[in-house]
């Protein structure tokens, strides 16, 4: 099993907000929800050139940006972190059936530890941050990182993404795909299974994607 976390096991779109439009406001500006919804989903730098770029700042240091908003985010994510409709009880049907699951996510490793203080250092046997390779989503190489650090086929792998930046990095990767949008609506997608809410997710749904994606 390989889970996305920003918007799939955690409801932390909302926190990013909250940090984007501040940065935003100490640049003298407003974060359109256009390029908010633009970001869902991407690394940490190509976020921050939607942002410049929105602002009309395009010449600001992306570094600079990203640093304040991994200070600010960081806060954020240690006093406000809250899991997604669903995400917590089938991670736990997930470990509890002992099935090699990882963590595939496009947010820094410092970031990262401090989610799993909510999230569970043992809920996961593997975690890809999007600082540890050398290609972020959606790019394949995340998720076939996770799938050979789990010693496990990707195509023997289902990914839980809810971005078009994540589902089709998972896609191109060769996983089976369940997607469950959060922040911005996906458009139908051949190979990709969607539900409103994983609280409509199962050990029985999971295989059945397994089969179909094999079929």
């Amino acid at each position: 099993m390989l889970f996305d976390m920003d918007g799939t096991l955690v409801d932390s779109e909302k926190l990013w907000d909250v940090a984007l439009q501040e940065l935003a406001a100490v640049y003298g500006g407003v974060l359109s929800e256009t390029a908010r919804k633009a970001m869902i989903g991407t690394s940490m730098a190509a976020s921050m050139r939607i942002l410049h770029d929105d602002l009309g700042q395009p010449g600001r240091d992306p570094q600079a940006s990203a640093e304040w908003i991994n200070a600010r985010i960081l806060d954020l994510f240690r006093t406000g972190l809250r899991w997604r409709p669903g995400a917590l009880a089938l991670l736990g049907a997930v470990r509890a059936a002992k099935i090699p699951t990882a963590l595939v996510t496009s947010s820094g490793r410092p970031l990262v530890e401090v989610a799993l203080d909510t999230l569970g250092r043992d809920s996961f046997d593997a975690v890809v941050c999007g600082d540890e390779v050398g290609s972020a989503k959606p790019h394949p190489e995340p998720y076939l990182t996770a799938a050979r650090l789990l010693d496990v086929p990707i195509a023997r792998c289902v990914a839980i993404e809810d971005s078009a930046t994540g589902v089709a990095s998972a896609l191109a990767a060769g996983a089976a795909v369940l997607a469950v949008p959060a922040e911005v609506p996906l458009p139908p997608t051949d190979g990709v299974h969607q539900l409103e809410s994983l609280t409509a997710a199962d050990l029985e749904l999971l295989a059945a994607l397994l089969v179909d994606a094999s079929a």
